[in-house]
Formats: C-alpha cells, structure tokens, sequence
C-alpha cells in the first residue's frame, strides 16, 4: 500500500517538474521566404461539413483541403475503410488537392455513406472530420382518399398534416383549393408539428377547404396533400349578419367550454435540448371562447433578449440555448370560464465544445513542450489521442513524450520526432477533432525586416526600432548604438521579446546607428536602423473663433513652426471635409492665413487647419460664425380694436446669428403725408405681439423691422389699414413765443401740429395776445399758418400770449401765458467818464458811469468797449492797428472790468457803448493810456553752426521787445545722453547778437538757452542743442572734394552727360522727320519726284519717312526762341545752309525735302574730307 501512494507521488512530482520546464514554442512568422524554406507537416485548411446533405441532382463535391512542406498526398476512407478513387469511374480527385468530385449520372444514394480524408507528407498525416454525406429526399404524399370531416360547432379540431419524410425534412403551410392561405388567429393556427388546430369550430370554417403543403429546400419543390373537407353542424342557420356580432357565441347559441389542451398532452411534459441550438415550446388550448396563452419559468424570469413569442402567444422560441437555460417552463391557457395549466421540463444537454483546442507547436531539438486538449459538453466527453491519424497507443513507444489525459508532454524533443496529432472529444451527442502537429525545428537566424532602414521621429515621443527574426533554437538579441558598449536595455530603453527596441523619450542625442544582432548556436545575423530625431510640427498662432457680419473679411491665422528637413503642407478643413480652395475666388490662403472676403452665411462652420509633415501632423480648429441682418417679420395680424389703440403681431424672421434686440414698428397714413413712413415705437426683441396707442383721426398701415447686433432688417410686408375715429385736439401747439423783427411790431411764432396731432379735418389756430399788467380785453385771432405779426406797437413793450388748436371736432386746451416783447431801437444814451486805473505791462482796470435802463430801447445786452493799440513806445515799431472789441455785462450802479492781453510798453485807445439784442448807443468819450515795460520776446531766431572744433552762435532781436532792451543772457551746458554738465552763463549788449565758442573736443556736445532782457528782466527763453558729431560729414566730404581723383571723376561723368545730351539734340534736330546724315550718301536721281499737289518727296523710302511725321514736328526744336508774335526765331544750325543759297524746299507741313545739288555734295567730298574726321559735330555723327 506505502508503496503504491509513494509511487503515485513520485509520479505527480515529475509531471510537475517536467510542466516547470517547459518553454513558450516558437512562432513561425509569415514571413513568405520562411513559410517557403521551413518543412512542414500537413494541415487541413478546408473540409466539408459533419453532416453533409447534397441535392441529387447536381455532382457531389466532398471537400478536403490542406497545405504543408512538402505537398500533401491524399487519401479517403469511406465507412471506415480505404476508398480507392481511381477504380471508380465517376469519382475523380482534383490535382494538388484531396477534394472529391462524383458525377450526378447514376444513384447518388450509392455513395451515401461516412467519409473521411487523410492528408499525409513526410512529417506526419492530419486527417479531417467524419464528413456524413447523405442524399436530400422529396418524396411525395401517400394516395389516399379523405372523408369529409364532420364536426359540431364549438367544438376543437385538429386536421393532421403528416408530411412525407424528406432529407432535410420539409417547411409545411397550409392553404386552400384557390391557393389562398388559410388565415390563422387566437382561434386557428398552425403546431410545430405542421398540423393545424382549431381552438373551436365556426360555422364560418365550413367555407373553404384545407389543403397542407410541404416544400423541400434542395429540390424547391412544393408537395400539395389532398384537402381537408369540412362540414359543421349547427344550431342557428349561418349568415354574414353574425360576422358583425360583438357576442359571436352567444349569438351562435354555443355553449363556453372551459380551456383544454390539444398539444402537447396532459399536464406536464419534458424536453431536451443541445446546447447553442434553439428551444421551441409550443401550448395549444381548446376551448369557448379561445383561450389566451401566457408563459413563465419557474424561479427565475425569462430571459428577454433571447426570448421571442410567436404564433399568437402559443409559441415560446429562444436562441442560442446554454446550461441556465435548464428548469421547468409554465404554459397557461385562459378564457372567462377558467384556467388550466401545463409545464415543461427544460433539459440542455451539450455536444463537446472547446476549452483548450490543441495548436501547432514548433519546438528546437532538447526543447520541452505539450499539447493540451481539454473540452466540455453534457455528458462529460472523452478524449482520444491520434498520431498520424493512427491511436497513439499503436504508434512507437517514444520516451520523450509522455501522455496523461487530455495533455501529451514533450521533453528533450529530438530530430525525426516530428509528428500530427489528433484530438478527439466525444460524447452521445457529437465529437469535435482537432489537428495540431509537433514540428521539430532547427535554423540559423534570420532577419526578417528590411535591411538599412531610416526612421524619422518627433523629439521626446516615444520610438519603436523593429528588428524582426527568427531562428530555431530561439535566438538571444541584442542592439549597439554606432557600434559601441554593450546591449542597450534598461533606463531610456527597453528590449521586447520580439526583437523591437523601445527608446522612451526620443532627444536629439539619441540620433546615430542602432544595430541589431540575433545569435544561437547556429550562428548570427545582424541588421542596422539609422535613427533621427526631428522637431515637432507646431501650429505657434492658432485660428480663433470668430463671430463676424456678413459681407465682410474673416482671417484665421496658421502660422506653423516645423524641422527645416521636414516639408511641411498646410491644409485647411471645413467641417473635416477639405476645402476646395481652387472653385471659390472669395478664399484666399497663403503661408500663415486662410482669408475669407465677402463672407456669407454659407461659411459659417468648422475651419481646421492641419500642418503635416512625413512623420507627424497637428491641427487647430475655430469656429465662423456668419452674422448678419435679421429676415424681416412676417404675417402681420390686426387685433383688438379700439377708438386709440389696436394690438399688432407677427412672426419674427431669422435672427441669423445675431440675436434680435428690438422691433421697429412703423406707420403710414394716406391723409396728410401719404407714402411717408414714420417711427411709431419700438419694442423689446423678447415680444412679437404689442399694443400700439394710435392717434384719433389717422388710417393707420403699419411694418415691423427686427434690429440686431449688423443692423435693420428689411421692413416687413404692410399690415391691413386701420382708421381710428376723430377727436378735438389734444395737443397744445408748441414752441410759443414773441419777438419784434422791427421797432413797432411783434411778431407771434409756434410750432405746428404733427399729421397723428390733428385729430379731425380742417385744423386752424386760435392766438390770443394783450400787453402785461393791463386789464384790458385779449385780442385773437384764428388762422392756419404758424406766424402772425402785430403792427404799430410801442418800443419794447411787454404782452402775454396764449394760443390754442381747433379743428371739426372742437378744441384743445389753451397753453400756458408766454411772455412776449415789441420790437427794439438804438439806446439813446452813452456812457459817460470812461477812465482807466491800475494799469500795468498787459492789463488794465476801467471804470464808466451806467446809463438810464429806459434809454437802452431795448432788452440790456452789454457794455461793449472797443479799444486798439495806436503804436508802440519803442521808436521805428510798427504795430497792427485792428479795432478790439470785449464785453461787460453787468447793472452795478457803479461798473467797472479788467482789460487783459495787452502788449506792454505801448500806446492804447479806447471808447464804450451800451448794446441791446440788436443795435448799439452812441460812443462813449475816447481814452488813451500807456502801458509798461514788461519782459521780451524770444528772439527773432537762434541759429548754430558748428565747425571743427568750435560752434558759431547767431541771433536777432525780438519781435516784441516789450521795453527797451538792455542785452542778452545765454546760458549753456554739456550734454551726455541724460547726464548733464554744469550750467555757464554768457552776458551780451544789446548791439550783440553772435558769439563763437571753441570745443574742447569735436565729440562734446552743449545746450544753449538764449533770453533778451529790459529792466523788467530776461523774456521767454529761445533752446537749441548743438549739431552731433556724426552731422559734421558735409565738412570732410569738402575735404574729399578737394582731391584731385574726385575732381576728374567728376570732370568726366560731367563730359559724359554732355556728350549724351548733345547726341539727343542731335537725333532730334537731325531725324525727327528724315536723316540728313543717312539722305547725304544716297545717290542722286535726275528726275524729280513730284506728289500729285506739285510738292517735291524722296522716293520710295523717304515716302514711309514722312507717314512717320507727327505733331511733335511742328513744335519748335529744343534751343529756339519764340517771338513775342509766336514765331519760331530760327537756330544758327538752319537746315538752309545745306541747300544751294538757301533755296532748299519745304512740304507743306516745313520739312525739309530738297536734294543736295551735286556742286554741294562735291564740295562736301572734296574740301571737308579731312575737317570731317576731326570736327566734334562729325564725331558725335559717327556716335550716333
């Protein structure tokens, strides 16, 4: 017994050690060169199904396919023995392939049967599926003859379908002798088992005849059963009278039955189920009336989402079925008369289904591996091992692979133990089969990537180096940077199990080389990645949202910062779609902008801006919302009439982005200013229904225009008219008042009435005037105008005035007394004693002895002096003489003011009146006075000159001396940025007005401040600051023009501009018309060419010479002089002088067209030969 449970240990404790050592297999890539260079064993890639059902008519197609290095062969088992394919004629196998192809000739039921390939290589067999291939079946319906049925109303029926058994079996309906589908309800419905059950028979049923119908998928056939013929027995005759009846059985006279079930049977039932597949439930009930069906499960709800009731509540469908769907489900029938219950016994059982399908495993030699098989199902299932198709139990023994249970462990593999192996679970309700083979493997690295490759990455994200391989045994890989130190991993890096380097935060000094190198015992292969690290795209300056009116300009900036290796392209979305920018002239883009001129509401959206290079990209997005001018209201509505009000309504427009802040209401009346649109109110943007206060008397139309943040919309449609009744005035006119345009009279103004003041017809009105503290009776008058003029009237007498409105309906309220006056005269009186006191430089005090108020005709203005400087005490000064003239207005008894800005030291005048609102008194009597000496003007002007190493100081006296000048005071000080030096003063005579001073050096810098003085003291301060040092250039470039180089450069450009000019005189005087030049050396024609008007021309060539004049001909040459009589005096260089004594011809327009004579021509050759080459005239010729 010890020795059997030390045993039992031992054994668990190698299985445990031996799991420990296991390693993770190796992946084969997919690689192509790898998958075509790596042995293989085979493995199925495509079957047929289990249960494979074909249609007999067309050729039979068994699937099998596999791949494997190298090909796979092929081979078949049919009912568990070998299948020979090349004996049997019909059956053919395709090339490079196991699939099977049998020719429909013949029985296709011979070869129903159960199939199975095999697919086997050098490295082992994998074999598919048990593949049952059965042939699909129609047979037809039994002949056989059916009596009519008989049967009592109220009573429950079922006529049996039984359709023939067919493969697969077939979808039954039922219908009529007409091929009409029987209508199936609450009462009459189909089952499961494609019977058809009447809860209850009707007279009604009686109408039609049933026929079941069975239609077989593979064949597309419908079978049709002979039809069910029905009679029912009644006790009332049937008529269509009861198809209206509310109590359809109690008007039949049949009797209610409680509810009984037709199927399924009893009171309880069972049924069992496959996992994965579907339930279906089914309770049928007879009964009168029909019975309602309801379902519930026991202990737990229904589950929901996988339960769908059908067939009118009598059948219970869910999908997909799983273990908790197990338990106990209750179908319960009811009408009015009872209940009656039914319940099913749910039990899910479960074909095997994978926990742990095998995989391939590809192990190098001395490696460990397994493969596990563990799979579940209802009863539990039981796992068999294959090799090579084969029980593993008849294989050969091998002593590295151990099997226990649903896991075979591999240890130590060798070469030559490659192998398939199958896996089949299996219980009473299916099997699965599963192919995973054992490939033993050995292979020197390989990479698997491209070689040299050149990454691009942004600064600090985060870098992937790829360095795919492969090798068997598994190799170890390493990176180097630029060739040195040792693997990188750990800290900035960090190395996969793939071979891929992670450098966590990529800076510009991780640029360079990055190799990788894989080695196993079979040798070593390396690759190299360039690495650079780039500056990120970053947009600097953002588009921002932008709210804006339509029609105008909306900028959105993108400006885009990027690595100066990297081209960068700007982009721009609208709404994340891209924006055409080549259809729409209004968008304009440039290197750091999109603009969009005119705006319109259509723009409004989403604007991204995307910046991308090769390797990253960023964006920025900001909104445009389009603003603009409210629609205009519409629908106007009248309501709620009254004699002075009316409500108005209408429905805003759109607000188009902007929101609504008021509403204008217009209006326009046809009787006094028809046409004329006027303000009436204006409402809050909130409201679109207002009551206006209307005007009595007016036939009111009236708008609406909605007002926004852009500006008025459009006014709206004009509302229907409204008239209000009249009414006497209620409004006073305005602006009353009384006036003298003349000494003896006064004029009488107001204001009036507006057209919605009127109130009625024939509006006049009444004014009513009396002189003030009088009891005498009001003077009136009713007139329509809005002036009226009272005539001979006493000087500036007071009068009240009123006035009132009338028209057809009566009369407003009179107004409120205005004080009115008469017109006034010239004051009679002047002021008397006008002196002067205090007087000083610029002012003076003036005293005068007021005139009698009566005297001043009129309403009291002011006191007006004028007064004007008569000449300056400084001898030789002229002055400006105007006329002067200030104001006082003041009653004191004894009144007096200030005179201010006086010029000192100078000699004044003056006199006084006394003024009312329109005329002046007589004059005053004249005073002269003479004010003081006071401090002097600025000087006339302060000038410095600076010169090497001293500044020359000029000035002239003041404008305005103000006294007598006693000299000058200049003060200065040394300048140095902000600094300055300390102050000196220079005191001159009055005859000075100059001053030189030496620098100590040509850098140093003053400030100078420059003030005359009288004995009142120094005036206003002139301040200069001298010329920098870098001014004084002009002094050294005179220096640098008294050098002999400069001297002739400038002697030559001077030649050289003179030489040009000449030449352009020349070419102008010379061939402005013709070329004197050219015309001396062409030969002499001895026939005169004369035009048809009698004039001489050259021939040919001088023709196009003159269709080349122009205006310009006729101007004078440059150089010539016109005479006081217009005429163009001539040049010393006449064209005459080339003529024979100055008989040379002109055209009509004064061009020269002569030909030289030949004694001229001579003469030029002969005698000026030699004066030619040397005149500067022949020189400048042959330039030209």
């Amino acid at each position: 017994m010890w020795t059997q449970e030390r045993c039992a240990a031992l054994a668990v404790l190698s299985i445990i050690l031996l799991l420990s050592k296991v390693v993770a297999p190796i992946e084969v890539p997919l690689d192509p060169k790898i998958q075509q260079e790596l042995k293989q064993p085979p493995t199925i890639v495509k079957q047929s199904l289990k249960d494979y059902i074909v249609d007999p008519r067309d050729n039979i197609i068994i699937e099998c396919e596999a791949k494997g290095t190298p090909v796979p062969r092929f081979q078949w088992r049919r009912n568990g023995k070998f299948f020979n394919v090349g004996k049997d004629p019909r059956v053919t196998m395709r090339s490079r392939s196991g699939t099977l192809e049998i020719r429909s000739s013949g029985k296709p039921e011979d070869y129903e049967g159960e199939y199975q390939c095999f697919a086997s290589n050098d490295f082992g067999t994998a074999i598919s599926n048990k593949i049952l291939l059965r042939v699909s079946k129609s047979p037809l319906w039994p002949k056989e003859v059916l009596e009519p049925v008989v049967v009592r109303e109220g009573v429950s029926l079922v006529l049996p379908c039984n359709p023939p058994p067919g493969l697969p079996p077939p979808e039954t309906f039922w219908m009529d002798s007409s091929i009409m589908p029987i209508k199936q309800d609450n009462r009459v419905s189909m089952g499961l088992n494609g019977d058809l059950f009447f809860s209850n028979v009707l007279a009604k049923d009686a109408n039609t005849d049933y026929s079941c119908n069975a239609r077989f998928e593979f064949t597309h056939t419908i079978q049709q059963k002979n039809p069910y013929t029905l009679k029912v027995i009644t006790k009332e005759p049937y008529n269509d009278t009861f198809l209206n009846s509310t109590d359809l059985y109690g008007a039949r006279n049949v009797p209610e039955t409680q509810p009984t079930f037709l199927s399924p049977k009893g009171l309880s039932s069972s049924k069992t189920v496959l996992r994965g597949e579907q339930l279906l439930l089914e309770c049928i009930a007879a009964g009168v009336p029909s019975p309602d069906i309801s379902w519930i499960k026991k202990g737990a709800d229904l589950p929901s989402k996988k339960v769908k009731i059908e067939n009118f509540g009598k059948t219970l469908r869910l999908h997909n079925v799983s273990e908790e769907d197990s338990g106990d489900y209750v179908c319960m029938a009811s009408n009015k008369i009872g209940s009656i219950r039914h319940s099913v016994e749910v039990q899910v059982k479960a074909a095997p289904y994978w926990l742990d399908k095998p995989t391939n495993l590809v192990l190098a030699p001395e490696e460990n591996g397994r493969l596990v098989c563990r799979a579940r199902g209802n009863p539990k299932p039981t796992i068999q091992w294959l090799m090579n198709g084969e029980p593993i139990e008849s294989s050969l023994p091998n002593p590295n692979r151990q099997v226990l249970g649903d896991t075979i462990l591999f240890h130590s593999v060798q070469i030559g133990s490659t192998a398939v192996y199958q896996c089949n679970a299996s219980n009473e309700h299916g099997y699965l089969l599963a192919n995973a083979f054992v490939n033993i493997l050995d292979m020197a690295p390989r990479m698997l990537g491209p070689k040299n490759q050149l990454i691009k990455v942004i600064e600090n994200n985060r870098t992937f180096l790829d360095c795919p391989f492969f090798g068997s045994p598994f190799p170890l890989l390493r990176w180097f940077k630029n060739g040195l130190g040792s693997g990188l991993d750990g800290g900035q890096y960090k190395l996969y199990n793939n071979g891929t380097l992670e450098i966590k935060q990529a800076r510009p000094e991780d640029q360079g080389t990055y190799t990788c190198v894989a080695s196993n015992i079979l040798g070593k292969m390396e690759n190299q990645v360039r690495l650079e690290v780039k500056e990120p795209t970053r947009i600097v300056r953002a588009p921002e949202h932008v709210t804006q009116a339509k029609g105008t300009m909306v900028r959105f900036d993108c400006r885009v910062k990027h690595d100066l290796s990297l081209p960068a392209t700007v982009t721009w979305l609208k709404d994340d779609k891209p924006l055409n920018l080549n259809w729409i002239n209004r968008f304009r883009k440039d290197d750091e902008a999109l603009t969009i001129y005119n705006v319109n509401p259509e723009d409004a959206g989403t604007y991204t801006c995307t910046a991308k290079t090769e390797i990253d990209e960023n964006s920025a997005s900001a909104r445009l919302i389009v603003t603009a001018r409210p629609d205009p209201p519409q629908d106007l509505e009248l309501s709620d009439p009254s004699a002075r009000s009316v409500r108005l309504t209408w429905v805003p427009g759109n607000e188009n982005n902007s929101p609504v802040t008021h509403f204008l209401v217009q209006f326009e009346e046809d009787k006094w200013e028809p046409g004329k649109w006027q303000n009436l109110s204006i409402f809050g943007g909130n409201l679109n229904s207002v009551n206006l206060q209307l005007s009595p008397f007016v036939n009111y139309q009236f708008r609406v225009i909605a007002i926004n943040a852009v500006g008025q919309s459009q006014p709206s449609l004009p509302s229907a008219r409204y008239q209000t009744s009249g009414a006497p005035p209620d409004v006073v006119p305005s602006g009353l008042k009384g006036w003298g345009s003349k000494k003896n009279n006064m004029e009488i103004t107001w204001q009036a009435l507006k057209s919605t003041e009127r109130n009625g017809l024939n509006l006049r009105y009444m004014v009513s005037w009396r002189r003030k503290d009088t009891e005498e009776e009001w003077n009136n008058i009713t007139t329509t105008r809005t002036k009226h003029i009272i005539h001979n009237t006493d000087t500036y007498v007071p009068y009240e005035i009123k006035i009132k409105a009338i028209n057809d309906f009566g009369h407003s309220p009179e107004s409120n007394i205005v004080i009115g006056y008469s017109g006034e005269d010239k004051p009679s009186a002047a002021p008397t004693d006008l002196r002067v006191s205090k007087i000083n430089s610029t002012k003076v005090n003036v005293h005068w002895v007021a005139v009698d108020p009566s005297t001043v005709n009129g309403e009291f203005k002011e006191y007006k002096l004028y007064y004007w400087r008569e000449a300056s005490l400084i001898k030789g000064l002229k002055v400006n003489k105007t006329k002067l003239h200030k104001g006082f207005f003041t009653t004191a008894e004894q009144p007096s003011g200030i005179l201010t800005d006086l010029f000192p030291y100078s000699k004044y005048k003056m006199y006084m009146v006394v003024a009312n609102r329109e005329y002046e008194g007589p004059q005053s009597n004249t005073v002269e006075f003479y004010t003081k000496e006071g401090e002097p003007g600025a000087p006339k002007y302060f000038r410095i000159q600076r010169h090497t190493g001293m500044v020359h100081l000029k000035w002239d006296k003041p404008l305005e001396p103000n006294g007598v000048l006693i000299g000058y005071t200049l003060e200065y000080h040394t300048v140095n940025g902000t600094q300055e030096g300390e102050r000196k003063f220079e005191h001159f005579q009055p005859n000075v007005t100059e001053y030189i001073m030496n620098l100590p050096n040509r850098f140093t810098r003053f400030k100078f401040y420059l003030a005359a003085r009288t004995q009142v003291g120094a005036g206003e301060v002139y301040a200069m600051e001298s010329p920098h040092f870098t001014n004084e250039a002009y002094k050294e470039q005179e220096d640098i023009a008294t050098q002999g180089w400069f001297i002739g450069l400038m002697c030559a450009v001077a030649l050289l501009v003179l030489i040009l000019l000449i030449v352009c005189f020349i070419k102008r005087s010379r061939g402005g018309k013709y070329a004197v030049r050219e015309k001396k050396d062409l030969p002499l024609d001895n026939v005169d060419h004369k035009d048809q008007d009698g004039s001489f021309d050259y021939p040919n060539e001088n023709r196009s010479l003159e269709k080349e004049s122009s205006d310009e001909d006729n101007k004078p040459l440059q150089g010539s002089q016109t005479s006081l009589d217009g005429n163009v005096k001539e040049s010393d260089d006449s064209l005459v002088d080339y003529g024979e004594g100055g008989d040379g011809q002109f055209n009509e327009d004064g061009s020269f067209i002569g030909q030289y004579t030949v004694k001229k021509d001579k003469e030029e050759t002969e005698g000026n030969e030699s004066s030619e080459a040397t005149s500067p005239v022949n020189a400048i010729y042959s330039l030209a």
